[in-house]
């Protein structure tokens, strides 16, 4: 992916507010779950995809619907710079998490899609009213 610069980081403010909140939320739900408190993990053990991710889960949340598309996998792949099967293993196995740059260009693209969306659904707005 190529650098957007500070533009697109404006862009993702309310994204990430949003991704948080509800990760917050969703951290509340898994604590109240009645599950046994998982682990304390070794430091700098790699964090796998589960309850212990709620920011990780709330992404992937976001993400996974806009990934129904034909072919949106493989964008998403090329935007990122890592194969196909690794979109898959992130969003739809949730196996494994990308690193940390490829996390803020996932929320970038995140953000980049909505604003396509809203964009399109306002010129489709326009169009029909008179």
């Amino acid at each position: 992916m190529e650098y957007t610069g500070p533009a697109a980081l404006r862009l993702t403010d309310s994204l990430v507010e949003s991704l948080v909140d509800a990760a917050r939320l969703a951290a509340i739900k898994a604590t109240h779950t009645g599950r046994p408190a998982s682990r304390r993990r070794n430091r700098g053990q790699t964090l796998r995809p589960g309850a212990d991710t709620p920011l990780w889960n709330t992404l992937v949340d976001a993400v996974a619907p806009l990934l129904r598309q034909y072919g949106a996998r493989a964008q998403l792949a090329r935007e990122l710079g890592v194969h196909k099967s690794r979109v898959t293993e992130f969003f739809l196995h949730q196996h494994a998490m990308p690193d940390a740059e490829r996390t803020l260009e996932l929320i970038v693209w995140l953000a980049r899609q909505r604003q396509q969306k809203a964009q399109a659904e306002a010129a489709r707005t326009r169009r029909k009213s008179p």
